[in-house]
């Protein structure tokens, strides 16, 4: 069930200010720590051993003091102080695998939670990525992910040693003198309840703080890049921008002063009643040693003891606050896991082997899916923080259309006529709302999504490079290509000469997004990589729009070449880059509205027609008409 900010935390009995975790949060966290069980139960002795340790010196002192002292055993002394260093030894070599533990269980977790997260984020359709705000997805791969381990390691850890503590402390202190036990333990009660409610409040800012530093860090990741960077400079305002940051920053700043000082609080109280009990440890315990029921060797260890239990004791009252709030994190994590994907391949989806490039539109109306079956709350911002479940008007309607393999085929249309929503749906970015894609003969969504992007290749508008090189930008469609095929698609695209100019060759680095290069030069590299990708079905999304004249003519002629054999679709906004193609598709508000070749087309003095006049000779045409 997909869940807003509101309701991210479901109907566990256990509320913690007004919020409590979704039911099955910590057993669905206990199948993440499964695989590290046996480290985990290592972790556990280690700290067993390190509790019962820690009693050692406080009876050694007894000892020394009750016995070796009175008796002038210079040799006893000697030996118990040596017992008492080794003591010491082995609590810190015992703290040391204390913590190679922890760090192999924690980056463990760390590393399963963070590899999780990202294949099932990259999978999501692309109506999650247009929806979600970058910064927010990061903070859940960083920050959450954090938190997550800590309730494994740190949580479950602190938890673990101070019950053990306590118990062996307890125990030692009642059998040396159980009178001073219960007066240390009758002052705990004061200090319970504002422990209590601070570990309250701390759970409710540590998700504020999450929120917070997602909001920060979204706003870094959009400004950061080039494209924001250059929006910035061409139409932003550099103090707003700082104004903007600066009051989220301040956020971020003054819950943190909030944490650290309800944190101080905490010690503040743990502090107070230690030196309380202590000092009533030394006050009663002192007239015991002067009536003569009490040795002075006990009177020490027991105000040794009584310093231990205050901590495990006071942190215990906050047990379940503390677990709750680690559990946060995990919480966070299994709310973007469990956002379903709409678009995954069905059990029975078969492989699309050696495709012909045969595509099939029959009767497709297609509306884009609403922001509750796509996205989270959480992770945008809305200002509501509720999501819209209105799927709007439908972009496509009743489109039929058939494309035989190898044809070359144009989708012509005013601006939104929906001819890159009916290219997105070949690749399956999408899914119909009704009717259906077939290629081969073959729904879309009877195949499996891998096989079918292998045999689709798209270069964009505005082809995106990786911030890498040249020659890794170009094996990302196909990582085992060698030198010289590289090359051969790069001379293909009419981009080998303008690579082979570049500092570094086929390892200059792009720059992010490929800024380093010009429009023209990005989108012939972009081209060069659908070529070597060598599939079936070519969609040209407006590919040749940022080429000048002469690039045009020799990309137009590499892709005549290029093209041979394989079905081409091609969004255009220069009609004549598509005058020879095979079949020519009028979209107008989502439907077909003509059909035919250039000369039938132009003839019949249509929408097409009318087009044609404006873009191509420049008379006057029809208002919407002013983008193809």
């Amino acid at each position: 069930m997909r869940m807003g900010p509101h309701s991210l935390l479901g109907s566990d009995p256990s509320k913690i200010e007004g919020v409590s975790l979704r039911k099955g949060v910590v057993r669905r966290s206990l199948e993440f720590a499964r695989p590290y069980k046996w480290m985990l139960a290592g972790y556990v002795l280690v700290i067993v051993l390190e509790a019962l340790i820690a009693l050692v010196p406080p009876l050694l002192v007894r000892q020394i003091i009750d016995q070796a002292i009175p008796d002038k055993n210079r040799r006893a002394v000697t030996f118990l102080a040596m017992v008492s260093v080794l003591a010491a030894v082995g609590g810190q070599a015992l703290g040391w695998f204390d913590r190679w533990w922890s760090a192999r269980i924690g980056e463990g977790l760390i590393y399963d939670l963070r590899v999780r997260l990202f294949d099932h984020t990259q999978r999501m359709p692309i109506g999650f990525f247009t929806r979600t705000q970058t910064g927010a997805l990061i903070s859940r791969m960083n920050n959450d992910v954090l938190g997550a381990q800590r309730a494994l390691t740190s949580t479950l850890g602190s938890v673990v040693s101070n019950v053990v503590v306590l118990l062996t402390t307890l125990t030692a202190m009642f059998l040396l003198q159980w009178q001073i036990t219960i007066v240390a333990l009758v002052l705990l009660p004061i200090f319970i309840v504002p422990a209590k409610r601070v570990g309250r409040r701390m759970q409710s800012i540590t998700r504020e703080g999450f929120e917070l530093d997602a909001a920060m860090n979204t706003q870094m990741t959009e400004r950061f890049n080039v494209s924001g960077a250059q929006l910035v400079k061409l139409f932003g305002d550099y103090d707003r921008e700082v104004d903007h940051f600066s009051d989220r920053a301040g956020k971020v700043r003054d819950i943190g002063v909030r944490s650290a000082m309800y944190g101080r609080a905490f010690f503040i109280a743990l502090a107070l009643v230690a030196a309380v009990g202590t000092a009533a440890v030394y006050g009663i315990g002192g007239n015991l040693v002067i009536s003569g029921s009490l040795s002075v060797g006990t009177l020490v260890a027991m105000a040794a003891f009584v310093t231990q239990i205050y901590q495990p004791l006071t942190a215990l009252t906050n047990a379940r606050v503390d677990i709750m709030s680690a559990f946060v994190s995990f919480d966070r994590v299994f709310e973007i896991l469990d956002l379903a994907n709409p678009i995954e391949d069905r059990p029975d989806a078969i492989d699309l082997v050696q495709p012909r490039g045969g595509i099939d539109v029959d009767d497709v109306w297609f509306r884009y899916p609403a922001a509750t079956e796509v996205s989270l709350a959480s992770l945008e911002v809305t200002g509501t923080g509720v999501l819209s479940d209105d799927q709007g008007a439908d972009v496509l309607r009743g489109v039929t259309a058939s494309i035989a393999p190898g044809q070359l085929v144009a989708l012509v249309g005013p601006s939104g006529a929906g001819k890159t929503t009916l290219s997105s749906l070949i690749p399956r970015l999408y899914d119909v709302t009704g009717g259906a894609i077939r290629v081969d003969g073959r729904d879309v969504r009877d195949l499996t999504q891998d096989s079918l992007h292998r045999a689709i290749g798209v270069v964009s508008q505005d082809p995106h490079l990786f911030h890498d090189t040249v020659g890794m930008n170009l094996r990302y469609a196909r990582p085992d290509a060698t030198d010289g095929e590289l090359m051969e698609a790069c001379r293909a695209a009419q981009v080998l000469d303008v690579i082979m100019a570049l500092p570094d060759g086929f390892d200059t680095v792009v720059g992010e997004r490929g800024y380093r290069l010009s429009g023209g030069e990005k989108q012939r590299l972009a081209i060069a990589r659908m070529l070597l990708k060598d599939p079936a079905v070519v969609v040209l999304d407006e590919a040749t729009s940022h080429l000048d004249s002469e690039n045009e003519a020799l990309v137009q002629q590499a892709l005549a070449t290029a093209l041979a054999g394989r079905t081409a679709i091609v969004i255009a906004h220069r009609l004549s880059t598509i005058t020879a193609a095979d079949q020519i598709l009028v979209l107008d508000h989502g439907q077909i509205v003509e059909r035919g070749v250039h000369g039938d087309l132009l003839a019949q003095g249509g929408l097409y027609a009318d087009l044609y006049r404006t873009l191509v000779r420049g008379e006057a045409g029809p208002t919407s008409a002013a983008k193809v």
